[in-house]
């Protein structure tokens, strides 16, 4: 898809929940919240090419919090508190790489993987 061809209102709603989702970095994630909220109102009316990126923000949270339960829980044996940060590095990739996708105008590379 051509950057021409590419409608702005349409790309707009997922690039405010990857930045969104971004701020939960250091927001405590209430924003994480809100960008799900987000994502599952637009996905239905999304065009196509957009579905994926709804798709990969929404997968983003679900296993963003499975793998913030693992490390809340793996804190009581100290080795939780090595995987926050890890959790963070995360996030940041996961949602500066849909972003760039968006941007281009593609759908994620891999909207079903659980890492990038």
């Amino acid at each position: 898809m051509s950057k021409d061809s590419l409608n702005r209102d349409e790309t707009r709603p997922p690039q405010i929940i990857y930045a969104l989702y971004l701020a939960g970095i250091v927001t405590a994630n209430i924003t994480l919240l809100i960008g799900v909220i987000i994502a599952y109102v637009y996905r239905k009316e999304a065009t196509p090419w957009l579905q994926p990126h709804y798709r990969y923000l929404i997968r983003t949270f679900w296993i963003g919090t499975l793998y913030a339960c693992i490390a809340f829980v793996l804190s009581i044996f100290i080795v939780g508190t090595l995987l926050w940060p890890l959790l963070a590095v995360w996030l940041g990739v996961r949602c500066v790489l849909g972003w760039v996708d968006v941007r281009k105008g593609h759908p994620p590379a891999r909207p079903a993987s659980w890492l990038w």
